[in-house]
C-alpha cells in the first residue's frame, strides 16, 4: 500500500503563510499527478492545485496568484506554499496522488490522513 504524510497545517491569521509537505512512501515504481485537496465543513472536496510528474500544474482558480505547488520527484514529495491565506481558504487539506506500486499493478489514486488548516485572526 502507499502511504501519504502531509505535514505543516496550523493557525494562522489572515494574510499569512503556511507550507504543506507531502511524502509518499518509497515503495512505488512511479507517480504520476500529485496535488492537493481541500474540504471546508459542510462542502465537497475541491482541488486546490496539482503538478504532473514532469511539472505542469493546475490551479484552482480561487487560488491562483496565492498558492504554489511544487515537487520533489526524488523524494517522492510535493508541497504548498499558502501566501495572502484568506479566512476561506480553513478547511482540512489532503494530499493526492496517482501512483503505480509494481510493474505488474495499475496506477491508482491514494490519499492523505488530511491536514487541518485554520485562517482567523
Amino acid at each position: 500500500q502507499v502511504q501519504l504524510v502531509e505535514s505543516g497545517g496550523g493557525l494562522v491569521q489572515p494574510g499569512g503563510s503556511l507550507r504543506l509537505s507531502c511524502a509518499a512512501s518509497r515503495n512505488i515504481l512511479s507517480i504520476n499527478a500529485m496535488g492537493w485537496y481541500r474540504q471546508a465543513p459542510g462542502k465537497q472536496r475541491e482541488l486546490v492545485a496539482a503538478i504532473t510528474s514532469g511539472g505542469s500544474t493546475n490551479y484552482a482558480d480561487s487560488v491562483k496568484g496565492r498558492f504554489t505547488i511544487s515537487r520533489d520527484n526524488a523524494k517522492n514529495t510535493v508541497y504548498l506554499q499558502m501566501n495572502s491565506l484568506k479566512p476561506e481558504d480553513t478547511a482540512v487539506y489532503y494530499c493526492h496522488a496517482n501512483a503505480r506500486r509494481t510493474i505488474a499493478t495499475p496506477s491508482s489514486n491514494y490519499w492523505g490522513q488530511g491536514t487541518q488548516v485554520t485562517v482567523s485572526s
